[in-house]
């Protein structure tokens, strides 16, 4: 007599793992899949279990290539920047020059002497092929870089010399420098972690030269000032120049740090920017050490650069921190070539970040009309703003011409926007007073007809 039991519904692993449509995932993955095989029936049956139909062999298929496409198929993925943010943290900060991308290709391709002196034929160090270039471009003593600016902070902090007869490592910040910045980063967090003692001296909003000065003790080893990042504060402020700060800390023998964040080698007000405080002006003042990122406002790859004096650069390349900090060969070839570009006056021509900042608005205006005509009704051109972003310039925008989509109900373009994420490649825009918006100031000339095509496509869903 026949039993009634949906379990018997289910095939079995080798009947699934037979079936043609799993053929093309290969023999040499096949313990893989069959374990993603196994994955699926076991959610078949704890849905058979729950009272629910069990599901048929195509539809166990389709769920076993839904499993198999999210383990093989990279989770990190390029996609197509349409959201006005310049230098967008959660998209992966600066896009690379084209030839910081093939000089990063070239080494990873294959062996480098990433540590190896080829003159001498001996091993060598991964430091040298930063260090003339930054020299070049900062006029410092010596340099180094390592994965992160958060990691080059952490570093200075941890190898900083204690005074003769100090009981203690202590650095006077401002209050208002005692920031957090993005994934929890925060100041005081660091020092602690570095065994520095931190001392706040002034207020949230205003802190004088004086308080920097009665706050310096035997115990001080430095004083440090810290980039805002992402946040300004305005209106009844006060805090001293660096080159005050620099007098101050050399007059009582400690040292100046000075974490600069963005990392800007140019004068940001050519483009209608607040000033941003570059690496060359910091050095120039007396800071003994200063430390930026890599991937903000210089334009090129994850890394933390430091630079300054000799002998307190040396003292960091032979802390047991430098090793755990520093950059792979790719990282180091992609930033030896961004740092050439400035060297040869080529950084708005090749940079994409100096490129999408010094970008005419006439220019952004012709093509979010070409996009608009090419996309149809309901895409029209408007006015807006585009963000720095990425931690620089705090607040700071440009003006741009977007192109927006609007709906008299937000979920429209929220679904739209959804659309537009699960497109290959995905499409990021922002949503504003339920109107879907693209900024063509963020992608890349190459990707227009792409974002055209990928917004047509996402309005017919």
């Amino acid at each position: 007599m026949a039993t009634d039991n949906p379990f018997r519904a289910l095939p079995s692993v080798d009947r699934l793992l037979a079936h043609e449509r799993l053929r093309p995932l290969g023999d040499g993955e096949r313990p893989v899949v069959a374990e993603i095989v196994r994955q699926a029936l076991e959610t078949a049956r704890a849905a058979v279990a729950q009272g629910q139909p069990a599901p048929t062999e195509d539809q166990l298929v389709e769920s076993v290539l839904g499993l198999a496409e999210a383990v093989f198929r990279p989770s990190l993925r390029p996609l197509v920047n349409a959201t006005g943010v310049i230098i967008h943290t959660n998209l992966g900060r600066a896009p690379l020059s084209e030839d910081a991308i093939a000089a990063s290709a070239a080494v990873a391709a294959g062996y480098s002497n990433l540590e190896f002196d080829l003159d001498a034929g001996a091993r060598g160090s991964r430091f040298v092929h930063l260090e003339s270039v930054l020299r070049q471009l900062t006029s410092a003593e010596a340099a180094m870089a390592v994965n992160n600016n958060a990691a080059a902070v952490l570093l200075a902090l941890s190898s900083l010399p204690a005074r003769p007869g100090a009981r203690d490592r202590e650095v006077i910040i401002s209050r208002g420098q005692a920031v957090e910045i993005g994934g929890g980063f925060r100041i005081p967090d660091v020092l602690r972690q570095s065994d520095a003692r931190l001392m706040e001296v002034g207020t949230t909003n205003r802190t004088y030269l004086r308080d920097y000065e009665a706050a310096v003790t035997p115990d001080t080893a430095a004083i440090m000032r810290v980039h805002a990042s992402n946040f300004r504060i305005v209106g009844f402020t006060e805090t001293p120049q660096i080159h005050d700060l620099a007098r101050l800390a050399h007059e009582h023998s400690v040292l100046l740090l000075d974490d600069l964040g963005s990392g800007c080698l140019l004068d940001t007000t050519r483009f209608g920017l607040a000033p941003e405080p570059t690496v060359q002006e910091s050095l120039a003042a007396g800071a003994d050490l200063a430390m930026f990122s890599g991937d903000k406002l210089l334009g090129g790859p994850q890394a933390g650069v430091i630079v300054g004096r000799r002998e307190l650069v040396e003292r960091l390349r032979r802390h047991p921190l430098a090793r755990a900090m520093r950059m792979d060969k790719a990282s180091i070839a992609a930033l030896a070539v961004t740092l050439v570009h400035y060297l040869r006056g080529e950084a708005l021509e090749k940079l994409p970040v100096w490129q999408m900042i010094s970008a005419p608005v006439t220019g952004i205006q012709r093509r979010a009309r070409r996009w608009a005509r090419a996309i149809g009704e309901p895409a029209k051109v408007v006015d807006g703003r585009s963000m720095v972003g990425g931690g620089s310039l705090p607040e700071e925008s440009l003006p741009t011409k977007l192109v927006a989509i609007p709906s008299a109900e937000g979920a429209y373009v929220t679904d739209l926007a959804r659309r537009l994420r699960q497109s290959d490649p995905p499409v990021v825009a922002r949503i504003e007073r339920d109107a879907l918006l693209l900024d063509p100031r963020t992608v890349l000339p190459q990707q227009d007809s792409t974002l055209v095509q990928a917004v047509k496509t996402a309005l017919r869903g």
